[in-house]
């Protein structure tokens, strides 16, 4: 049997191309006007799909929002254009991020990323378990009306380092391949690894009120098996690969090169049920040791992905949240200074055992307050 590719009509076309140019446009509009005001430009992309989703376009003119993006067949060509762009701009800002980080968990930082780690996730982490309960948090349940999941995914909104954020705000700082940078990504690639077991935890909890512990270990195991190969044997066998004569597609396009390793750790990563974002950045660190040799691919790859799909990533994020739509102005509030209060005080501590001083230590702690 034939996989016939089904056809789309001028109009459906012309719409998409339609909503790529208000995406696009817009991300670099507010990214500009943001930057200008000192501001990094992922806040301007956010909030720039922020206007244009339901919190403000959608509210108060929703058949024009409805226009640009709902392509009216039925076929929800829109919402898969929109899927796609999303992860294609995660997955390449990760895989970046990876390349430019060397020497992750390096002899010189595992100290530091250990104490960084641990007091800067396990703690806050714990400190939420404990304090979050004192709250009425029942108006949060969902459907499944499981308290003590709702309990576990708030104390990872806590702990969480976003990885995404923080490494486009290391981007465009230029910073990315210094030291800082490699020992913030380093704490937040730790803290993925446990909060994402964690969150297999929260969603199993969510479907049944029996914890299935042997799935929870599998899970962790996987990710963490995943992870070493990742970071300590993949990269060497990949940079044979790089320089092996047959490999023809390095030599013919090496930007095509780095795209199929990417979708390779992707897919492996889906198969195994593993993060994806988790999968990107690490196969992106596996062509870091041989920079040099696709320096010009990593530069022009890197210089579409944060024209095109990257600024549109973080557009779409903006999009997708609905402020009028079970918000509340001081929960939000309450979460947030809670959060960061709890977060700084916590890496704070564990930046001053890990031997820093000064502002070392408030840059530590700010950086990794980024969600």
């Amino acid at each position: 049997m034939f996989w016939v590719l089904p056809c789309m009509s001028n109009e459906q076309i012309g719409s998409i191309v339609v909503l790529l140019l208000i995406l696009i446009a817009t991300a670099h509009l507010f990214g500009y006007l943001f930057a200008r005001l000192r501001q990094p430009k992922v806040i301007g992309e956010i909030v720039a799909g922020v206007i244009l989703g339901p919190t403000l376009l959608g509210r108060i003119a929703p058949s024009f929002s409805a226009s640009i993006f709902s392509d009216g067949a039925g076929a929800h060509v829109h919402d898969v254009v929109l899927g796609f762009l999303y992860w294609m701009g995660l997955l390449l800002l990760m895989f970046i991020s990876g390349s430019e980080t060397r020497r992750l968990f390096g002899r010189d930082d595992r100290r530091q990323v250990a104490w960084l780690a641990s007091m800067g996730t396990v703690l806050p982490f714990v400190l939420a378990l404990l304090v979050v309960p004192l709250f009425p948090i029942h108006r949060l349940m969902g459907v499944a009306n499981q308290r003590n999941s709702l309990i576990l995914v708030i104390g990872i909104a806590v702990a969480v380092t976003s990885i995404p954020v923080i490494s486009r705000i290391f981007y465009d700082l230029k910073i990315l391949h210094t030291r800082f940078a490699r020992l913030v990504l380093g704490v937040a690639v730790l803290e993925d690894i446990v909060l994402w077991a964690v969150l297999a935890m929260a969603t199993a909890l969510a479907k049944s009120s029996v914890l299935p512990k042997n799935e929870i270990l599998r899970h962790l195991a996987v990710t963490f098996i995943f992870f070493v190969v990742g970071l300590a044997l993949a990269p060497r066998l990949l940079r044979r690969l790089h320089q092996a004569r047959w490999n023809v597609l390095a030599v013919a396009s090496p930007i095509g090169y780095l795209i199929a390793v990417l979708f390779a750790y992707a897919a492996v990563a889906a198969m195994l049920d593993v993060s994806l974002v988790f999968a990107a950045f690490l196969a992106g660190y596996s062509v870091a040791s041989d920079r040099e040799l696709f320096a010009d691919a990593l530069d022009s790859l890197g210089r579409f992905s944060f024209s095109v799909f990257i600024p549109v990533y973080f557009v779409i994020v903006g999009y997708r949240l609905d402020l009028w739509k079970s918000f509340s102005l001081p929960v939000l509030g309450i979460f947030l200074v809670g959060a960061c209060a709890i977060k700084l005080l916590s890496m704070g501590l564990g930046a001053r055992l890990a031997g820093f001083r000064g502002l070392d230590i408030l840059n530590l702690a700010i950086a990794t307050n980024a969600r």
